[in-house]
């Protein structure tokens, strides 16, 4: 309770910082090697002249689950871009990373909280956005696609599964150097949407904030009649509730900017 109690202050504070004549920042922790998220981000926030993003970096340039790949996500190095970012008074900071998706939930939990700590701002992440989303608007069955390698996607879907989302409908690249994610083109990342969309899936999830499906989803979704919600937009969804923003003018960027569900489980 004290802890709560303490957040919500910071928060309020932090709020009332960020929105200078009006304007609200939002803070993301961004992989070094990824080029998609910020483009992505700024295509979505266009003509949303309230809201603005700000970025702060950390060294990730492999996917994969042996011990180097992993370490890259210890929490020291995200804290210390996350104070950076705090020193903008951003209202919010969000790790713009799936790396929960293989590390788990919990792991994003604990990181969620340790920021939150280390800067007085409310946080999230990419992973515990999506499973929000989820769990607000009962999705179960999910289409995963993803750029990474088989192991790596096992991972995820054992994790997503103990969670309660069926990711059995799944299409991943095989890739592992996080910079190539960024190279998938739209035909291939269209093709693994529709190949989950088939599988009758409640929803799609784009896993990889440098993958770029986040200016693919609307008109993929007015195809396969299936919200495709990908991680970017995801991640802005997470970051504009937390900072108790409308996204009335964000309709037309995908179904996951719809009004109908809360941020919050």
């Amino acid at each position: 309770m004290v802890r709560r109690t303490w957040k919500m202050l910071a928060a309020l504070e932090t709020d009332a910082m960020a929105r200078p004549n009006g304007t609200t920042r939002l803070g993301m922790l961004t992989p070094s090697s990824n080029s998609v998220l910020e483009p992505a981000t700024a295509h979505l926030l266009a003509g949303c002249a309230q809201v603005s993003a700000h970025f702060s970096r950390f060294r990730v340039t492999q996917i994969g689950l042996t011990r180097a790949a992993l370490g890259q996500f210890d929490p020291e190095p995200i804290l210390a871009a996350a104070e950076l970012l705090a020193d903008a008074r951003v209202a919010t900071i969000l790790w713009n990373g799936t790396s929960g998706a293989w590390l788990g939930f919990d792991s994003d939990e604990r990181l969620r909280d340790a920021i939150e700590d280390r800067t007085g701002c409310p946080a999230s992440t990419a992973s515990l956005a999506f499973r929000d989303l989820f769990r607000a608007r009962g999705y179960g069955r999910i289409g995963l696609v993803t750029p990474y390698t088989g192991d790596v996607q096992r991972q995820i879907q054992a994790n997503w599964g103990a969670a309660g989302f069926d990711c059995a409908a799944e299409r991943h690249c095989g890739l592992s150097e996080n910079f190539a994610f960024a190279e998938v083109g739209a035909k291939a990342i269209t093709e693994m949407v529709r190949a989950v969309a088939a599988q009758g899936v409640d929803a799609v999830a784009i896993v990889c904030t440098n993958l770029a499906g986040a200016a693919l989803a609307p008109a993929l979704e007015a195809e396969l009649g299936v919200p495709v919600l990908d991680s970017v937009a995801v991640t802005l969804w997470k970051g504009l509730a937390l900072a108790g923003c409308g996204t009335a003018d964000l309709a037309t960027r995908g179904s996951v900017f719809a009004a109908n569900a809360e941020a919050r489980p």
